[in-house]
């Protein structure tokens, strides 16, 4: 899923029900487009949104990377059957799962 411009307006100002909008729905989802509905809320800047698009789509990238549960859950018991706990974890399948995916969507 890619994030976009609606993903991120919902971080900002939670709590707040209806509080922006598009000025014009046929112009798209864009920051240019945004406008207040709420005389009381905070319009984030263009590069606030774009930071938060980034951050939050890293974040998106990892949770459908990552194994699924059952799997982790399968790596973790064959590391403790197999002693790869301790010193040794480092070498685990669950531990190189999770680092790879880590790897591949590093934060930045």
């Amino acid at each position: 899923m890619t994030i976009g411009v609606a993903d991120v307006m919902k971080y900002f100002n939670q709590g707040k029900m209806q509080w922006w909008g598009w000025e014009d729905t046929s112009a798209g989802e864009v920051y240019s487009n945004l406008k207040l509905l709420d005389d009381t809320a905070t319009m984030p800047t263009e590069d606030e949104v774009n930071d938060k698009i980034a951050e939050m789509q890293i974040q998106e990238d990892r949770k459908i990377a990552y194994p699924a549960i059952a799997e982790q859950l399968d790596k973790l018991f064959h590391d403790i059957d197999g002693g790869l706990l301790g010193e040794d974890a480092k070498t685990g399948s669950l531990y190189l799962a999770l680092k790879e995916v880590k790897d591949d969507n590093p934060k930045g």
